[in-house]
């Protein structure tokens, strides 16, 4: 057995650990707040948008899934798309307008006051993201950023922004579908199974 790869696995976990105990410590009601947030979305018919690059776009096809299918619960399928997926429309755009617009024009046509849109950039400096989270805030979209230790640059385009504590790329992305996983079980929580607490929030225009 090699000791050097055992050490890399442990030394990985740990720091691992670590992030994600911090993460949901400082971070827990922060998720509690977007969730609500997509709740309420998607109760008043809205859609929620994903959209990254590599590992972040494959995060965004994940997180969409799990609203369409189900997350724990058996419910009915919850309006999610990636923005990642259909290679004709990423590349036209990015043929015709250039990468950077590539998410940028789908929340043109797709987006809608009121629907939610998380951008994923471990970054925080995509320039895509950056963008569709531009034209997602002129659209009134909800706009909630996910990212590392560094994405402060996200952050005045965001509504929400969550901001994991580290700076090595699979460490936030491993915190990122945690997180990612933890907003899918409480928008079941708040859509199905206690609606009373959506219910201010309905009411309230908010």
């Amino acid at each position: 057995m090699s000791e050097k790869a055992l050490a890399k696995v442990r030394e990985h976990a740990r720091k691992g650990l670590e992030i994600r105990e911090k993460f949901f410590e400082e971070r827990s009601e922060q998720l509690v707040e977007i969730a609500r947030a997509m709740a309420v979305c998607l109760a008043r018919g809205g859609k929620i948008l994903f959209c990254g690059n590599g590992g972040s776009a494959a995060d965004s096809q994940h997180l969409a899934a799990e609203f369409v299918n189900r997350f724990v619960l058996e419910r009915p399928p919850l309006p999610a798309l990636a923005l990642t997926t259909d290679t004709s429309i990423l590349t036209a755009i990015g043929n015709d307008y250039g990468f950077d617009r590539v998410f940028e024009k789908q929340v043109q046509a797709l987006g809608n006051r009121g629907d939610v849109l998380v951008g994923i950039s471990t970054s925080g400096t995509s320039p895509n993201v950056l963008a569709a989270l531009r034209e997602a805030r002129r659209r009134e979209l909800v706009t909630v950023g996910m990212t590392g230790q560094q994405g402060a640059e996200m952050q005045p385009l965001c509504d929400h922004l969550i901001q994991v504590p580290g700076r090595e790329t699979a460490l936030v992305q491993e915190v990122h579908i945690a997180a990612g996983h933890m907003l899918c079980h409480i928008v079941d929580h708040f859509l199905f199974e206690s609606v009373l607490e959506l219910d201010p929030y309905l009411a309230g225009g908010e």
